[in-house]
């Protein structure tokens, strides 16, 4: 399971664009967003920095 602290996640159509992008390159993949915490948790199969890469490119980068 990767954790990832996304700062520009702020609503519920942000969740839904990072599950539907995580989603998009792993069908597989379990996603669970925190809003409160701006957190993002991914169970799957993929590198991190896949995941990483997917995020920013989505538009939601994650915090270093």
């Amino acid at each position: 399971m990767f954790q990832f602290k996304v700062p520009d996640m702020s609503c519920g159509h942000c969740v839904k664009a990072i599950t539907s992008a995580i989603s998009a390159v792993d069908a597989d993949a379990r996603v669970e967003c925190d809003l409160a915490n701006h957190q993002v948790s991914v169970q799957s199969s993929l590198p991190e920095h896949v995941l990483i890469e997917v995020l920013t490119e989505s538009g939601y980068p994650p915090a270093p």
